[in-house]
């Protein structure tokens, strides 16, 4: 064999063995903040707004709604928006999880609360919808996430499986609900606190955490909450992402490379999970 033969199958080994070594790609991941609406302008999927009735006579709660494109029924995941309001990204979010399957339905869970009586599109500035939003109690969180869910579920496209993925603010709404309702399939919490110990007892899904390494206000409140877990003998699978900051789903452009790597790390557990537990 001569010199470049052998060269060459070196060559050849040696790239196929760094392609059997590299991890297979993962889902693609949502929009960052700044190119949400551009994606959503070219996302083939169905999604609409609609209104989604209280019962106790308050306004409809305004809802973004994503259908998968399927033959058959899908599971539905209810996303729970930011402290800052249901944006543009937390659309993007529900279509980038329709992309994978699943009907997803984004509630404005400041529905009539606005200025008229609107919701965040009401609110004239960041700093008011989070006041908004944290003036909303428990059981005003969980009465509307129980009317979405329980809308969502009749749809004729939908199975009988739900599950919820909320971030910061809806992060903690989301571990929260998994207490409330013990209907839910799976709950994903991204970077959200963790609730009371005295809660977790009446968790019967699932819960998948992720966090960033850099975000000790939130990760401080994980350690006790896996313990807890781990004693009821329910299922909690944490994630903190080395150098991640608070948001970084968001925010992928941040920390350095770090917020992307953890954006990209930490999709593909939720969509895997999701698939699990909820699909």
């Amino acid at each position: 064999m001569n010199r470049q033969k052998l060269i060459a199958l070196l060559a050849a080994a040696c790239l196929a063995a760094s392609l059997a070594a590299a991890p297979a790609p993962g889902p693609a991941i949502p929009a960052a903040e700044e190119t949400a609406k551009q994606a959503l302008e070219k996302s083939p999927r169905h999604g609409e707004y609609v209104d989604i009735p209280l019962t106790d006579g308050a306004k409809p709660i305004r809802t973004w709604l994503v259908y998968p494109e399927r033959k058959d029924k899908a599971p539905v995941v209810i996303v729970i928006h930011e402290i800052f309001g249901l944006s543009d990204w937390i659309r993007a979010v529900a279509d980038q999880l329709a992309a994978e399957g699943f009907i997803a339905v984004a509630p404005d869970l400041l529905s009539g609360m606005g200025p008229g009586g609107g919701g965040t599109e009401s609110v004239s500035s960041r700093d008011d919808v989070v006041a908004l939003v944290r003036g909303l109690t428990p059981e005003v969180v969980r009465a509307r996430l129980d009317a979405v869910r329980g809308h969502a579920l009749k749809l004729p496209a939908a199975k009988a499986r739900s599950a919820t993925v909320g971030f910061c603010w809806g992060g903690s709404a989301s571990f929260a609900y998994a207490a409330a309702q013990p209907g839910l399939d799976a709950a994903v919490v991204y970077y959200g606190a963790s609730p009371d110990t005295s809660a977790l007892a009446r968790i019967k899904a699932p819960v998948l955490g992720l966090y960033g390494g850099d975000d000790a206000r939130v990760t401080a409140t994980v350690p006790g909450a896996e313990t807890e877990m781990k004693k009821l003998g329910k299922s909690f699978d944490a994630h903190t992402y080395e150098g991640a900051g608070h948001g970084f789903l968001r925010q992928q452009e941040g920390r350095e490379g770090a917020n992307l790597k953890a954006a990209r790390e930490a999709w593909r557990e939720t969509i895997a999970f999701l698939k699990k537990h909820a699909g």
